[in-house]
């Protein structure tokens, strides 16, 4: 019940935070509009019959390829959870910091923790199910019956998990945000890997234990094609288990020191 209600709160004092909210657009508008630029490439190139042009011909395809850009919005969303509790009020506000009304409210640090996982998991899972599904509409609408007849149950299987990476990459976030007290060192480290480079991507180069890394691990759970082409990459039962693994000890750890540490 105490659990309960400090996830409610939490839920309520994130969705107030401007930051939470461009994360919000910034995850389905980005996916959005990456899904609509590709399908009509693929349309042009069905039309044009052009196929050669193209990497797939399914509206699927197209939509989660868009995916990894909605990461951005989940980073962003995990990161300011927790972050914008050390961030200081404003001078005529006392210049304090908003951690020492939460404790004082919430004493149990380990609670306040946990709450704060729940509301971005909450957040997250919400954005990603309305994303997803509008993204799939918009590819079916644009590619219609013109591409390639996709799988349901493996449109659907794809979906929960594009979610699920979603969902652990915001955990993630907040977990490393939680043991740094500030997000700009998990800002520019996870949205540079999943937008720019993907330092883990380039570390396979040298080690086939790059795949165990959460992000290359966990983008089994929606990829296909693209990532088909590497031997040694995990399975997606197998990457989404290691990524799950990834964002609980990383939780556990960082709820170890925030228990720990002065506020």
């Amino acid at each position: 019940m105490i659990l309960a209600r400090a996830a409610a709160a939490e839920l309520r004092k994130t969705v107030t935070l401007p930051a939470a909210l461009v994360a919000i657009a910034i995850a389905a508008l980005g996916s959005l509009g990456i899904t609509l630029l590709n399908t009509l490439n693929v349309r042009s190139a069905i039309q044009s019959g052009q196929l050669e042009s193209v990497a797939y011909t399914s509206p699927v395809e197209a939509v989660f390829s868009a995916i990894p850009l909605g990461t951005v919005g989940a980073v962003i969303l995990g990161v300011v959870a927790i972050s914008s509790e050390y961030t200081a009020n404003s001078p005529d506000a006392g210049g304090g910091r908003q951690i020492t009304a939460t404790l004082a409210a919430t004493p149990r640090r380990v609670t306040v923790l946990a709450a704060k996982a729940s509301a971005v998991v909450l957040l997250i899972a919400a954005t990603a199910a309305v994303t997803i599904t509008a993204c799939l509409a918009l590819a079916h609408l644009i590619v219609g019956d013109a591409g390639a007849t996709p799988d349901d149950a493996d449109t659907l299987g794809r979906g929960f998990g594009a979610a699920l990476y979603w969902t652990l990459t915001g955990l993630i976030a907040l977990a490393i945000t939680a043991l740094t007290r500030s997000g700009i060192i998990p800002l520019i480290v996870l949205i540079a890997n999943s937008s720019l480079v993907s330092v883990s991507l380039l570390l396979t180069n040298l080690t086939p234990l790059a795949y165990w890394l959460p992000d290359l691990a966990g983008m089994r759970l929606f990829a296909r094609d693209p990532w088909g082409m590497f031997e040694d990459a995990l399975d997606p039962l197998t990457g989404g288990l290691v990524m799950t693994a990834w964002a609980i000890a990383l939780l556990a750890v960082s709820g170890v020191v925030f228990t720990r540490r002065d506020a």
